[in-house]
C-alpha cells in the first residue's frame, strides 16, 4: 500500500520540518502545497489523487462537491478539533475518517492584545511616519488603564483576555447567552444583563464567541451603533460574528474609532477590499493560531493520527 497524504496551504512552507513525516514512509508519502487554490478545478489538479489530507483550519473549505471529486480521499486531519468547514456529513458516507488535533488558545489571546494595542496607540501608523521621515509624533494614543473592556465571550479564552485587563488596570465587563454569573465570578468580571448595556459601557469590545446561528451577525449595524464613538472593536474569532458591511460603513463614518480583525467573510482577502484600505483598521492575515508552539502540536498530531489510522489505533475523530 502506497499512500498520497497532501498538506494544504502550508503558507509558511514549514509543515515538513516541523514532523518526523518520515516515520510515514514507506507507507505514506507526504508533500505539501504551499499556495492557496481558490478555484475548484484547479485545486482538484493538485490534490486529485490524495489519500490523506492535512488542512490548517479553515483555510480549504473541504465541501460535498470537492469531497465528490476526490475518489482516493480516506482520511482528513485537521488542525485542532473543530473545523465548521469540512462536510462532515460527505465524509461519513464516504467512510473517510476525520481526525484533529489539539490547539493551544494562547497564541490567538496574546494577538488579540497584539491588535488592541496597536490600535489603541497607533503603532503601525506612527512607526511608518518615523520609517519614512514623516512627523515626529503626530497621534494621541488611547490610555488602557480605567477603561472597560466588553468582553462578547467568556470561555477560555474571554477567561484569559480578563486576567490581562485586570493586568492593565482595566475595568472588566462580559456578556453571552449562556454566560453565568458564577463564570463571571470566578474572573471576576461584571456580568452585563444584555449586549446593549455592553456595548454602551465598552471602550473596547473584544469578540470571543464561537460562530452559530445565534451569533452570526451579532454585531449587526443596529449594535454597532450602540458602541461608543470613541470606541474599538477587536476581532480575532469569527469574521460571521459581525455584519461585514455593517462594520465597513460604521468604520468609514467614524461611528466606530477603530477596529482591530485577523478573520474576514473571505480567506484571502481580496486585493482591493476596503479592509486593506481602511486608516482606522488594524488587520493581520488570521494570525490568531499561527504561532510555533501551535504549529508544532498540529503537525506532529497529524502524523500521529495517520499512524493511529494505519494500525487501527483509536482516533481523536471528529466524526
Amino acid at each position: 500500500m502506497n499512500l498520497n497524504c497532501i498538506i494544504l496551504d502550508d503558507y509558511q512552507n514549514v509543515a515538513l520540518t516541523l514532523a518526523d513525516w518520515a516515520s510515514l514512509e514507506p507507507l505514506v508519502h507526504t508533500t505539501s502545497l504551499t499556495e492557496h487554490y481558490a478555484d475548484q478545478d484547479e485545486l482538484v489538479k493538485k490534490i486529485a489523487h490524495a489519500d490523506i489530507l492535512v488542512v490548517m483550519r479553515e483555510r480549504t473549505p473541504l465541501s460535498a462537491e470537492l469531497i465528490g471529486r476526490l475518489p482516493d480521499l480516506k482520511m482528513v486531519v485537521t488542525s485542532g478539533m473543530r473545523n465548521a468547514s469540512i462536510d462532515l456529513d460527505a465524509c461519513a458516507e464516504r467512510y473517510i475518517a476525520v481526525c484533529g488535533t489539539a490547539s493551544s488558545s494562547a497564541a490567538p489571546m496574546e494577538l488579540s492584545w497584539g491588535l488592541l494595542l496597536g490600535l489603541a496607540r497607533h503603532i503601525v501608523p506612527e512607526n511608518q511616519a518615523l520609517r519614512s521621515n514623516g512627523p515626529w509624533q503626530h497621534t494621541l494614543g488611547m490610555s488602557l488603564h480605567g477603561k472597560t473592556l466588553g468582553l462578547l465571550g467568556l470561555g477560555k479564552i474571554g477567561g484569559e483576555m480578563a486576567k490581562v485587563a485586570q493586568a492593565f488596570g482595566m475595568q472588566v465587563c462580559a456578556w453571552s447567552q449562556n454566560l453565568t454569573a458564577q463564570r463571571a465570578a470566578e474572573c471576576g468580571v461584571e456580568r452585563m444583563p444584555s449586549l446593549t448595556a455592553l456595548l454602551n459601557t465598552s471602550d473596547v469590545v473584544s469578540i470571543h464567541l464561537v460562530l452559530s446561528d445565534r451569533t452570526r451577525h451579532l454585531l449587526d449595524e443596529a449594535a454597532l451603533a450602540q458602541m461608543k464613538p470613541d470606541a474599538l472593536l477587536i476581532n480575532t474569532s469569527r469574521a460571521g460574528i459581525v455584519d461585514q458591511a455593517a462594520m465597513i460603513a460604521a468604520l468609514q463614518s467614524g461611528q466606530l474609532a477603530g477596529a482591530g480583525l485577523d478573520v474576514f467573510e473571505q480567506e484571502p482577502l481580496p486585493a482591493d477590499h476596503p479592509l486593506r484600505q481602511l486608516p482606522n483598521v488594524l488587520a493581520t492575515p488570521h494570525l490568531g493560531y499561527v504561532a510555533d508552539s501551535n504549529y508544532h502540536s498540529y503537525f506532529t498530531q497529524a502524523v500521529e493520527d495517520i499512524q493511529g489510522w494505519l494500525t487501527g489505533a483509536p482516533l481523536r475523530s471528529l466524526l
